[in-house]
């Protein structure tokens, strides 16, 4: 039953219902899926939880990951993946589209959305990649008092405090921001661009008592872990924030060039989900059925009179 009409809405706050999904046992997984139909298939796939990534959200709409996406253009995504999963999904907040007010403001728009939780990071603009070169740092108390203004403006909405510090400043520099980042007010921690196991450990052993996020990106200087790895070295929380963009945009460049060369689409439709694969995803016929519950052909019974 598509989430719009099910009978289940969730009554509990999107910020609530991540923290109920952290306190389970085990490590929360969650894939990126930016768009209602990824979200869709996300969740049939049997996940509780998904992730928005900027990255994600700057590819679809043709531009690079230098934070050149606004407030308005995430809430875009945050709005449908919310209504067509319901699923408590964290969003990535980029480094909060500006400085304290902003960040309140980005914090109040993303729970209107729909948002469970939000990353803020610690680079100045243009920011990057967690996982490319050169990459330059906010001051710690900057960084501080924009978590600070997470904390004071949201309701419910679980804030995450990303350091990008260990690739510039070294591992001693990157605990003791996480220390501030904490003391102002956020809930987690995500160290990003780790580069080894023992570096994951030696983050996690740093930071007793705390709720931990892992990035499993793909071609970037993180080893491949699995979740349960992740888990074990102490991690509450794994991403895999542009998978998903990568398999679909290897699979339209293959389809487009398989156009060009055979004149049409006819040797790939193994490859396609089918007409009704997809309106078994999106809920199709039960949206069909609500329509015509609603809406009930009224047959006139005579002709008006004039005047």
């Amino acid at each position: 039953m598509p989430y719009v009409i099910a009978n289940d809405l969730p009554e509990a706050p999107a910020g609530d219902r991540f923290r109920a999904l952290l306190a389970r046992p085990g490590i929360l997984q969650l894939p990126g899926a930016h768009l209602g139909i990824a979200a869709l298939l996300a969740k049939e796939a049997g996940f509780d939880g998904l992730y928005m990534s900027g990255a994600a959200m700057s590819a679809t709409m043709g531009l690079p990951d230098l934070g050149m996406i606004t407030v308005d253009d995430v809430c875009f995504h945050i709005r449908q993946v919310a209504r067509a999963a319901g699923l408590p999904t964290l969003v990535d907040g980029d480094t909060g589209y500006g400085e304290a007010l902003n960040v309140m403001h980005m914090v109040r728009a993303f729970e209107e959305a729909g948002a469970g939780a939000v990353h803020l990071e610690d680079q100045l603009l243009p920011k990057k990649c967690g996982h490319l070169n050169d990459k330059k740092l906010a001051s710690a108390g900057d960084m501080a008092a924009k978590v600070a203004a997470a904390r004071r403006a949201r309701r419910h909405l679980y804030i995450i405090a990303r350091t990008d510090a260990v690739a510039s400043e070294g591992m001693d520099a990157a605990v003791d921001r996480a220390k501030r980042y904490l003391e102002a007010g956020a809930d987690a921690i995500f160290p990003e661009a780790l580069v080894t196991a023992d570096m994951f450990r030696e983050f996690a052993a740093r930071m007793p008592g705390v709720k931990l996020l892992a990035n499993m990106t793909e071609f970037g200087r993180t080893p491949f872990f699995t979740a349960q790895e992740f888990e074990e070295m102490g991690y509450a929380m794994v991403i895999w924030p542009v998978s998903h963009l990568r398999v679909a945009n290897k699979a339209m460049a293959d389809l487009y060039a398989a156009i060009r060369t055979d004149g049409g689409t006819m040797k790939r439709l193994d490859k396609m989900q089918t007409r009704a694969e997809l309106y078994a995803t999106i809920g199709y016929h039960a949206y069909e059925a609500l329509d015509a519950s609603l809406v009930k052909t009224v047959v006139p019974e005579g002709m008006p009179q004039g005047h």
